[in-house]
């Protein structure tokens, strides 16, 4: 199937046309186990479909009367370029260093709020670009409804019979086109209906699955009122503009300017009246949604976005449903069609995915192995959806949020949440999509030089626990959350994961100076430890965990020292790989890294989150963060085979913590087991994070409310379960549960620029292919032993059962 896939996709350029029908046809078997489908509307928005090409996205709630499509716009942030940095900070940095040695920790975070938390102490919220809200006429009886999300083709659709009448909706979001397109057909009959447009209000979902119910639920929403600077116009035959600035946020005024463009061809009437669209006896009507804001980078605004919704919409305009259609099926296939995944026997993909998200946690083996397929396919679709080359990194909730000021501002939480969303990326075969975090790392390089000079007195560069589209790099929020130096560092490893799974010379030369900045910055700020244990940071904190009631801030916690162990080592790769001449700077990352503080196991057999041994004494002994054990994922410090010890020492940490939290912290406890090689253990969690208190109906991930980091977290344990590589091996089935007795995962890729074909019967490996440079060796290991494999002289190596020989 892949292969036809390929093939398929690879005809898109000269025929795409033929292309797009070849690609369709050959999804057809995969259809079952990579379809979302629904028998009712959405009543609430994390019940809707979302699509995305990157840069736009949309919610498509398949109503009947009144059809909803929330739309997103990638940098549609509040505010605009600000400076952040508390010019105290630096007069301030020795004292508080001091108070922390002398273990006076209130003092001292006292004085982390007044002089070196960011003014404003808050950051520029995600917003929404508002509803678009399509009345039809006419439709009574509704039978045979069904709505749908096609992962192979990236298509939602609505389907439903009215008076005799076979109404279908599509709705997709080009990449290739960069607009939301929007298919309705009347099939035996005609169809009227009027567009409009809703500003949007503050997101409503709050922080449970009833909140906003009373007008999520409401098949007829009401426009509301909007503000002065919002028109809406006719903008010639059939179009519809819509334009607006941004909201103001913590003090710093709104600069950008954004558009909004809907274009209508079809063969009824269609005509602008006032702020609407009107439709009248059309049988078929093809709607082309263009969107852009003023952004042009972190420092510049000085965008076109009416000149940009003009030029996209004009250009679909011209082309063809069928012509649209196939385009966009093609350019998603060439990327999504890289890895295909089966898990155990037939799933249950006959229920509705609402009623499988319901009964998950009872359901049967086969079940969770199939529906454990489709969230690794699932990931994989929104990560293409909200995170292409040109836009924006994937925020909180990707690219796909309903209204102004949403939770946790829907922003960029550097202390775990963006890393996660990227977890899958590599082994899942997008390494594409991360582009846009190494842009936003490029910015920040630059915010965070001025943060680290400003505050630090240093070199380099540095970024705390948050960013948002202008790239603040600042400590905010307050001294428990946001004095913690080292977001842009673990940024690195997102990029440092880039390299290692492609080795692109030209990628090293672009993320080399950023490493290497990084680094520069823990070279001027690194303390000694008063104890004579070694190097640490100062100050800092465990994010986002209390050590005493009240006080985070503390001096090397271990999650830092793991962080800048991996940072130095990346960087000296980095360095040995780039031919950089500069070895006085490599001496001493070297020298630096072996000083610095070691992980240690405390007196309950843990591993410690502290330098100091706190934690039987913390405040939440089930807190979900788990900071602390970084080092064993998604990093490989420490590991079954080199530090069995620690290994242990984590376990205890773990069962301390508990199995089920917040829904990304539950996915990184997944992962977390799945590294450790505990299928069974890990399988008990995935069945947790499957089930409705972790799971919307719409399989986005319930914190609650919606955060994506879930989805894409529980997508890499899921992979981790049935393949790692670490430690220059290529481990496996490391963490295959009993349940999981066959299988099978195409296109998988590993560390080294390697690709792997793996299926596995009776629990055990059945047939491997492996790919990349030719004549590389590659170490394999199965169940504690191991074999090694050297690729031909077309970069494969085939193995089948008889002779995948384990010694």
């Amino acid at each position: 199937m892949r292969r036809r896939l390929l093939v398929s996709a690879g005809l898109a350029a000269v025929f795409p046309g033929l292309a797009g029908a070849a690609l369709e046809r050959a999804a057809t078997a995969q259809r079952d186990h990579l379809t979302l489908w629904y028998e009712r509307p959405a009543s609430q928005w994390v019940e809707a479909l979302p699509i995305g090409n990157g840069r736009v996205g949309a919610m498509v709630f398949g109503r009947v009367r009144q059809e909803r499509l929330q739309l997103n716009e990638g940098s549609m942030f509040a505010g605009g370029p600000y400076a952040a940095d508390n010019p105290a900070a630096a007069a301030a940095l020795p004292q508080v260093r001091a108070l922390i040695a002398a273990e006076r920790y209130r003092e001292a975070t006292e004085l982390v709020a007044s002089a070196m938390i960011a003014r404003p102490s808050s950051q520029m919220p995600y917003g929404s670009a508002g509803d678009l809200l399509l009345d039809f006429h006419g439709l009574d009886g509704v039978s045979n409804y069904e709505r749908s999300l096609d992962l192979s083709t990236a298509i939602a659709a609505t389907r439903f019979t009215s008076n005799g009448v076979r109404y279908t909706r599509e709705v997709f979001a080009s990449a290739p086109d960069g607009v939301v397109v929007m298919r309705l057909t009347a099939e035996g009959g005609k169809l009227d209906c009027d567009l409009g447009y809703r500003h949007p209000r503050d997101a409503s979902y709050g922080d449970s699955r009833a909140a906003g119910a009373a007008w999520h639920s409401a098949e007829t929403l009401e426009a509301g009122q909007r503000p002065s600077t919002l028109s809406i116009s006719a903008d010639g035959l059939g179009t519809l503009l819509i334009a607006g600035r941004n909201i103001a946020s913590a003090g710093v005024a709104g600069a950008l300017r954004y558009a909004l463009r809907v274009r209508a061809v079809g063969d009824g009437r269609i005509e602008a009246e006032g702020e609407q669209l009107r439709v009248r006896g059309a049988s078929s009507v093809t709607l082309v949604i263009a969107a852009a804001t003023s952004h042009v980078s972190s420092t510049d605004v000085s965008g076109d976005p009416l000149a940009l919704v003009r030029a996209a919409s004009n250009a679909a305009s011209v082309r063809t449903y069928a012509q649209l259609r196939a385009a966009h099926v093609a350019a998603h296939h060439a990327l999504f069609s890289r890895l295909s995944l089966t898990i155990g026997g037939a799933g249950h993909a006959a229920q509705p995915t609402d009623a499988r998200v319901a009964n998950a946690e009872q359901a049967a083996d086969d079940e969770v192995a199939a529906m454990a397929a489709l969230y690794v396919q699932y990931a994989r679709y929104l990560l293409l959806s909200c995170s292409r080359p040109g836009g924006q990194p994937a925020n909180l909730q990707g690219i796909w949020n309903e209204g102004n000021n949403p939770p946790w501002g829907s922003k960029y939480t550097i202390n775990i949440n963006t890393q996660m969303n990227y977890w899958p990326a590599q082994a899942a075969g997008l390494p594409e999509c991360v582009e846009p975090v190494l842009r936003m790392a490029e910015e920040l390089a630059q915010s965070g030089a001025v943060t680290a000079r400003v505050m630090y007195g240093a070199r380099g560069w540095v970024a705390h626990h948050n960013t948002d589209l202008w790239r603040a790099s600042a400590p905010i929020d307050g001294p428990n959350w946001g004095m913690w130096p080292c977001g842009g560092a673990w940024l690195c490893n997102i990029l440092w994961d880039h390299w290692d799974y492609g080795r692109d010379p030209a990628w090293l030369r672009r993320i080399y100076p950023l490493l290497k900045g990084a680094a520069l910055f823990f070279v001027d700020t690194l303390v000694e430890d008063p104890q004579g244990r070694g190097l640490v940071t100062s100050p800092s904190i465990s994010p986002e965990n209390e050590h005493r009631p009240g006080i985070a801030l503390c001096a090397g916690p271990a999650m830092d020292r793991q962080i800048v162990r991996d940072l130095f080592g990346w960087t000296l790769a980095l360095q040995r790989a780039s031919g950089d001449g500069d070895h006085a700077f490599a001496q001493t990352l070297e020298q630096l890294r072996s000083r610095l503080a070691p992980d240690r196991i405390g007196a309950q057999g843990q591993l410690q989150e502290w330098l100091e041994d706190w934690d039987a004494g913390a405040p939440e002994q089930q807190h979900r963060h788990v900071s602390h054990l970084y080092a064993v994922y998604p990093s490989e410090q420490i590991n079954l085979r080199d530090t069995p010890a620690l290994i242990a020492a984590a376990k205890v940490t773990l069962r301390t913590r508990g199995d089920r939290s917040t829904g990304w912290a539950t996915a990184w406890r997944l992962a977390l087991w799945a590294r450790m090689g505990e299928g069974e253990h890990a399988l008990a969690i995935l069945r947790g994070l499957l089930g409705p208190e972790r799971t919307y109906p719409n399989l986005f991930d319930a914190h609650p409310p919606f955060q994506i980091d879930g989805n894409f977290g529980g997508a890499a344990g899921i992979l981790e379960m049935l393949a790692q590589s670490w430690g220059g091996e290529v481990h496996l089935l490391p963490a295959l549960p009993h349940a999981w007795r066959q299988g099978a995962v195409r296109g998988l890729r590993l560390r080294g620029a390697l690709e792997m074909d793996l299926e596995w019967r009776q629990g055990r490996p059945h047939a491997l292919v492996l790919r990349g440079a030719p004549g590389t060796r590659v170490k394999l290991s199965y169940a504690g032993r191991s074999m090694a494999l050297v690729l031909d002289r077309r970069g494969v190596a085939r193995r089948v059962a008889s002779r995948l020989v384990f010694a």
